[in-house]
């Protein structure tokens, strides 16, 4: 059994490989929903929906999110009513999103409602968004604080980071069978997910990293930075918005208390002993995932640590 904490398009493409090796009935995806925002009326869940659709096959690769082939005529037509149309919304992509919406409006759970869409898609792979309750992540900037898609979609990342607010973490419980994939399963996986945004989400929640520390799964965790910059997305404007540096490095300092073992790119081989130093195994691999063959090799390596 495979337990995997995930968010983002690099979770996606990793699990990928992973379950070309792995029969999807023994995976489990705890999935970030701090990104989780309302727009036009709708739940909108991205990481949810990134790594559902990256693995039913119909995501959009060249951007690793949506629905590839796509139209966005209503997104067009919101804009001719004048409302705001930053978030891109794809035609086909709006009827996950107002399945999401009409399902918890009669009272499912998020949990419930990822389930059935799990299914619906034809996959196999448990999908748990983290929480079932009310969790938002939001960025602190000379601006004020925004809602974290307001600031990497809206602004573009551009806002200086100075703080990272989980809003709804002291209240939020972890959903129902969080914890027990958590302790019963024999490999945990951090995903090369935003540390901050993605897996920290996941590790604010109450219980999940007392679980991490306590269950007798093999832990293993994939750096999301190579040679001192992110592959996709903010994980380095975030990392020096909270004063932290932008490196393998700080990555594992971060997870030092949980995992058993750290893979990092033959980039950083330099870290290698510094990491190791924390009391932590260090692996070092291609962590660049641009082909199919990449992401099993990556799984592969991951499995046999």
């Amino acid at each position: 059994m495979i337990t995997a904490l995930a968010g983002g398009v690099g979770a996606a493409r990793f699990l990928t490989g992973l379950v070309k090796l792995v029969d999807e009935k023994n995976v489990t995806i705890i999935v970030n929903t701090g990104d989780d925002i309302e727009l036009h009326g709708l739940h909108i869940s991205p990481d949810i929906d990134t790594i559902a659709y990256t693995l039913a096959g119909i995501v959009d690769e060249e951007k690793g999110w949506g629905i590839k082939g796509d139209t966005f005529h209503c997104l067009t037509a919101l804009g001719k009513l004048g409302q705001e149309t930053w978030f891109a919304l794809g035609d086909k992509d709006l009827a996950m999103h107002v399945f999401r919406t009409n399902l918890l409006k009669k009272g499912c759970k998020l949990s419930e409602v990822t389930a059935e869409a799990t299914r619906l898609l034809g996959l196999n792979v448990a999908i748990l968004p983290m929480t079932d309750d009310r969790f938002e992540t939001r960025i602190v900037t000379k601006r004020g604080e925004i809602h974290f898609q307001e600031y990497l979609v809206k602004r573009q990342a551009r806002d200086a980071v100075y703080g990272v607010k989980f809003l709804g973490a002291d209240t939020a419980e972890p959903a129902v069978g969080v914890i027990d994939a958590i302790m019963n399963t024999t490999k945990v996986v951090v995903c090369p997910s935003n540390p901050i945004v993605s897996i920290g989400t996941i590790l604010a929640l109450k219980g999940v990293r007392d679980a991490l520390k306590k269950t007798n799964a093999d832990k293993v965790a994939v750096s999301p930075i190579v040679a001192g910059a992110p592959i996709k997305g903010p994980a380095d404007k975030l990392l020096w918005g909270l004063r932290l540096e932008v490196s393998a490095y700080a990555v594992a300092e971060l997870y030092a208390d949980f995992i058993d073992t750290f893979i990092i790119d033959t980039a950083d081989l330099a870290q290698k002993g510094e990491i190791e130093k924390l009391g932590i195994k260090v692996r070092v691999a291609n962590t660049i995932m641009r082909t199919l063959e990449d992401k099993v090799h990556l799984a592969k390596i991951v499995l046999g640590s």
